[in-house]
């Protein structure tokens, strides 16, 4: 939905009423009197479609998973808790893409930690989970999948199939199922660590099922 600029005369009771709910929303004065518009008028924004995405991907988590405030339209943030001595917290931020075409967006996951030992441990499993997604998604990204890790971080960009583009429905179900992968992966990884068992493998037998039985890798 492209946008160009328009001037509109409004009154000064509306413009503060839209600014205060605008504010409310942490949104932009004009982005929500284009999303009021469109509401009104039954055109679907990207804004629009992505809280759609945000709300099925809510309703297919489970109760470990807690969802945050939304900083912003395009974005929510998501935490578990990880079973492990410094009862660390796993932080998901995920970024829509306005088109949610091509790079549909970009998750990036980070432990609320200052220790050192951990943040070697959270490197630890991101680099075998980045080692994982090289592997078994090869077909979809022969150059290495889009992601880095770094100091207890992880970056991943999603993408839709050249083919096609995605529903709302099948980037939610895809993003959700990553995630949850991943979460209960890195619970494995910590049980590993403080058992003395290597997880590894147990790992990479998830992520191996995961490619055959979902419907959508992105």
């Amino acid at each position: 939905m492209n946008k160009s600029v328009y001037s509109l005369v409004l009154s000064d009771e509306v413009v503060d009423a839209i600014d205060r709910l605008a504010y409310s929303m942490n949104t932009s004065r004009s982005n929500l009197i284009n999303q009021i518009l469109a509401e009104k008028l039954s055109l679907m924004t990207p804004e629009m479609r992505m809280r759609q995405i945000f709300s099925e991907i809510e309703s297919l988590m489970d109760q470990r998973f807690q969802f945050l405030d939304r900083p912003s339209d395009s974005m929510i943030a998501i935490k578990s808790p990880v079973r492990y001595k410094y009862k660390p917290t796993l932080r998901y931020s995920l970024e829509l893409s306005r088109e949610l075409t091509g790079r549909v967006g970009r998750l990036k996951v980070s432990f609320r930690t200052k220790s050192e030992q951990l943040i070697s441990a959270a490197d630890g499993f991101f680099k075998l989970w980045q080692g994982l997604e090289d592997k078994y998604l090869s077909a979809v990204y022969p150059d290495g999948a889009p992601a880095q890790t770094d100091n207890g971080r992880y970056t991943r960009d999603f993408y839709s199939p050249r083919a096609r583009e995605l529903t709302d429905e099948e980037i939610a179900s895809a993003v959700a199922g990553y995630i949850r992968l991943m979460d209960s992966s890195v619970q494995t990884y910590f049980d590993g660590l403080t058992s003395g068992t290597d997880p590894s493998g147990k790992i990479s037998a998830a992520y191996a099922d995961y490619v055959r039985t979902v419907t959508s890798v992105i």
